[in-house]
């Protein structure tokens, strides 16, 4: 939806979540996860050696991203970094980074970002927040139909899993965890067309700015 809603006002669009997914897939692809525990020491290390950045390409503009210049949009939807990313947004010097780097994102143009900490942490004062929910049962069946139309072979528990563990996780995690803003709107999509949620949010985004 954050997406969508870029491309129909003409915003820059940031998925914050790719962020921690892609120092995950580094953390793998460096031997940093070892036994689904992560050396915390050898990856706050080695930060320095991460660049993430966005980049629009093809003739409906979507937007990839690219870790040491390498596109990895669909190899961070994978299950392995799935697994792990909840461990390594726990570690402040990660978030520390990535916040940095998205609050110097929103200098630059207006943007849309989505993430677990945006209206709470990385912009408290944005124009505009939402906080986006559904029912477990509609977030898993969104969330496994879309990692089999990639080939990925996953089960519909695996996913359950994975979702209610993540969820746990963040939002009782040390830092910046998962919280509603007092001033973010709430959107249940549970039972929403995708067209019926970009007309509430453009009408919100019409509204506000």
């Amino acid at each position: 939806m954050a997406k969508t809603l870029a491309k129909s006002i003409d915003y820059n669009y940031v998925d914050t979540g790719a962020m921690y997914r892609c120092v995950t897939l580094y953390a793998l692809k460096n031997d940093i996860i070892k036994n689904a525990k992560v050396d915390k020491e050898s990856l706050v290390a080695q930060l320095g050696d991460i660049s993430i950045t966005f980049q629009i390409s093809g003739p409906l503009r979507e937007s990839n991203v690219y870790l040491n210049s390498v596109n990895v949009e669909e190899t961070i939807r994978g299950m392995d970094v799935s697994r792990n990313v909840s461990q390594i947004s726990t570690i402040r010097e990660v978030r520390e980074k990535l916040v940095a780097m998205q609050q110097r994102m929103g200098k630059e143009n207006g943007i849309i970002m989505e993430g677990r900490d945006i209206g709470t942490v990385v912009y408290p004062d944005a124009e505009l927040k939402v906080f986006m929910t559904a029912s477990i049962e509609v977030r898993v069946t969104r969330r496994y139909d879309e990692m089999l139309s990639k080939g990925l072979n996953v089960s519909a528990e695996e996913v359950k899993e994975n979702v209610l563990s993540r969820d746990y996780e963040d939002t009782h995690r040390k830092y910046s965890p998962l919280i509603q803003a007092e001033d973010a709107v709430v959107l249940d999509n549970s039972e929403m067309s995708r067209e019926e949620q970009l007309n509430f949010m453009l009408k919100l985004v019409k509204e506000r700015t």
